[in-house]
């Protein structure tokens, strides 16, 4: 508090900050009170007195080959070199005499560094050379030193197979740091290492001679094999992380796996993991996201960008809400409007540190690079203190058995005529996204008021607090808000790659996505980047020749959200499992295709059960002669349902 901001036009003092809202006061005395996702994204909204936000990196990594990958990474490690004097950057050595910053001013520091590359046979490296990837580095982070004329794609021709590429450097990974490993031991670990992911004599392996250039090729110059390595890890710190003392201080991430499965997207069941990011010092869930256990971890851009940008500042987010509202169940926790209004004053915040444990979200480097330029510390759990993950771990444990209760309940109830309920995929009832809403509605109706025992003050130990509560009373202690990004990084930090824009549109995973933006890119062949979230199928961004991300929704969202369209999506969901299972008839009570069996006519009884029923009586049937039909009886033949 205290703090000067510039909103709408004017200087504003801010005297109070509670319930996610900030109060301000004028010069002349006006006040004002406005929601803290809604100050920090208004147009000319600035701190008075703070430095600009660094850009955020878009999140391309995965579409840049392995070679140029080896190089922006080795350049990267030349640079902190060069700017910190250590190339693992502060605290991890002890600097080389020619790249001291105590004793050596920066140009000749770059002009070391380009005396050392061109001796370990970098062409063309001056000391400009060495100062505009400096300078690049500074501006776009580890995109920069990426060769962008790799982006035109691969040749086929001449280039080794991609497997062989990724054990060649899982080997270099492995030699890293032994002095007197060769080439050959390289070549050598490859071969195993190929043999044992892929099986013997399943990739075909080059000749030895090419192996020998592949391998000096992807090698680092500055640590090629046999090399020890320059950096050391530094011992580990006693007593564990300190206690987090300030809203999104420390934020733990962590998985764990729900009793309650989904329908995938093929129609079989799936097992169900949801991952999250926990507040340590207020118990506030930042982000929770839902995916198939066998798909892996969820990759850290996806997590940065549900935790940092407020969901009323997504793009189509009302839209979105409202179709996922209709498209649940019937009794819900929420009103769609006092959910909107709940989710405005959801925390939301840029963590300082992201605590990973040993099974942490996907990271790359492209990752680093942007918890880099947003700065956001990665700390792993150490083994010896992992008192922080067993709690972060114990508790999201206790969410997903909390929320499986919540699942099972809102499902409804199966009913004589539901004859699909038998059916299902591993009795499994909601899909991924429909599962989703539902844990994101719970987690602001429910686990957000739930009082918590972790959550208590030394002073009052037979009182807890609930997430929410406590996060407004550390925002009022700490006297600061932690700002969240804006709306237009939210498809920034989530993963990309590049589609072509077609007649009818962006094809990705099986679905179109469609928009009047795309109008004039249609059919020109041009690959546009697109960024998508891996578990949220409702929208992609594309950035266009206006170097804008725009969102585009998907064409066919609206049909997976009416009832009678979800009747169809369960109905078909029961045909394809009986497919899978070859077991049962098909929902018209005819045989399965390709079956020899066949059964009575629609509207007649079997022969045995007509057999049995006697003669003609009260409620009976007549005799059936060989080869004759039963007579129908419709109280008989309900109760066979």
């Amino acid at each position: 508090m205290g703090v000067q901001v510039r909103f709408e036009d004017r200087v504003w003092q801010v005297t109070g900050l509670a319930g996610g809202r900030v109060y301000l006061v004028a010069g002349d005395g006006a006040s004002a009170c406005v929601l803290a996702c809604a100050l920090v994204a208004a147009p000319g909204f600035a701190v008075i007195g703070a430095s600009a936000a660094p850009p955020v990196v878009p999140v391309l990594w995965e579409t840049v080959p392995l070679a140029a990958q080896e190089r922006a990474l080795a350049w990267l490690r030349h640079i902190r070199e060069v700017e910190t004097g250590l190339p693992g950057g502060p605290g991890s050595g002890v600097p080389r005499p020619e790249y001291d910053p105590q004793a050596r001013t920066l140009a000749e520091r770059e002009a070391a560094k380009a005396r050392e590359l061109t001796g370990l046979g970098w062409a063309r490296v001056s000391r400009s050379t060495v100062q505009r990837m400096r300078l690049v580095y500074g501006r776009q982070g580890l995109w920069g030193l990426v060769d962008k004329r790799h982006l035109r794609g691969p040749s086929p021709a001449g280039r080794a197979d991609e497997r062989v590429v990724a054990a060649v450097l899982e080997a270099l990974r492995r030699c890293r740091g032994r002095r007197k490993t060769t080439i050959r031991q390289v070549i050598e670990l490859t071969e195993r290492i190929v043999a044992d992911t892929h099986g013997p004599h399943q990739v075909r392996l080059p000749a030895r001679s090419s192996l020998y250039r592949l391998v000096k090729a992807l090698a680092d110059p500055a640590e090629p094999p046999g090399s020890a390595a320059r950096t050391a890890t530094a011992a580990g710190r006693a007593g564990g992380p300190p206690a987090a003392l300030r809203p999104a201080e420390r934020v733990q991430v962590a998985t764990a796996r729900l009793s309650v499965g989904a329908v995938g997207e093929d129609g079989a069941g799936v097992e169900v993991a949801v991952t999250a990011a926990l507040d340590e010092a207020s118990g506030c869930v930042l982000a929770a996201v839902l995916h198939p256990e066998q798909d892996g971890p969820v990759e850290l851009s996806v997590l940065l960008a549900e935790m940092a940008v407020p969901r009323p500042l997504r793009p189509g987010w009302p839209a979105l809400l409202e179709q996922a509202h209709t498209g649940g169940p019937v009794r819900r926790l929420m009103s769609l409007p006092d959910r909107i209004k709940a989710t405005a004053s959801r925390p939301a915040a840029v963590p300082e540190t992201l605590v990973l444990g040993q099974e942490p979200a996907g990271i790359t480097s492209a990752h680093l690079t942007v918890c880099e330029s947003l700065g956001i510390s990665l700390e792993p759990a150490p083994l010896r203190t992992v008192g922080a993950r067993r709690g972060a771990l114990r508790t999201l444990q206790v969410l997903a058995g909390l929320f499986t209760r919540h699942a099972a309940a809102a499902r409804p109830p199966a009913t004589a005529t539901d004859e699909n309920r038998a059916d299902e995929a591993d009795g499994a009832y909601w899909s991924m996204p429909q599962l989703q809403d539902l844990l994101d509605e719970w987690i602001l109706a429910v686990w957000h008021h739930r009082p918590q025992e972790q959550l208590r003050h030394p002073l009052l130990p037979r009182a807890g607090l609930a997430p929410q509560e406590m996060w407004e009373v550390l925002l009022g202690a700490a006297g600061r808000v932690p700002l969240p990004l804006a709306g237009q990084h939210y498809g920034e930090l989530l993963p990309a790659r590049r589609c072509a824009v077609t007649e009818s549109g962006i094809r990705l995973g099986g679905r179109r996505y469609d928009d009047a933006c795309l109008g004039e890119h249609r059919g020109r062949g041009e690959r546009f980047e697109v960024h998508h979230h891996p578990h949220d199928p409702r929208q992609v961004f594309v950035r266009l020749s206006d170097g804008l991300l725009h969102a585009v929704p998907w064409a066919q969202g609206g049909h997976g959200l009416r009832p009678f369209d979800e009747l169809l999506r369960r109905r078909a969901g029961g045909v394809l499992t009986r497919r899978t299972t070859g077991t049962g008839a098909g929902a018209d009570g005819g045989a399965q295709p390709g079956s020899d069996r066949t059964g009575p006519a629609p509207g007649t009884a079997p022969r045995g059960q007509a057999a049995a029923a006697g003669g003609a009586g009260a409620g009976g049937t007549a005799a059936v002669e060989p080869g004759g039909f039963g007579v129908y009886d419709a109280e008989a033949e309900a109760g066979q349902w």
